[in-house]
């Protein structure tokens, strides 16, 4: 029974992940959904949407100052609307 419920949970998230990845491969789409992706990345870590916009044009800047910059993840931030709470 468990394991139902935990496909119960999960579902919406793998279905979400399917329906981007379909996106991404219709041309002149897959351009506005990488952008899309990236600025979800960007407030994933705290930034905000210019930095996703530099992931996503200026990627060679902004990926290495993602990685080693000091950004911690926050958490699926993009889209929830509800401010995530910093570590003390």
């Amino acid at each position: 029974m468990e394991k139902q419920a935990n496909h119960i949970i999960n579902e919406p998230v793998t279905l979400d992940a399917y329906r981007w990845i379909i996106l991404l491969l219709i041309p002149f789409v897959n351009i506005i959904v990488g952008i899309i992706l990236c600025i979800d990345m960007a407030k994933s870590f705290g930034k905000g949407v210019g930095f996703g916009i530099g992931l996503a044009l200026l990627g060679i800047i902004f990926w290495p100052i993602l990685g080693f910059g000091s950004a911690q993840y926050q958490g699926p931030a993009a889209g929830q609307g509800t401010p995530v709470p910093q570590a003390a």
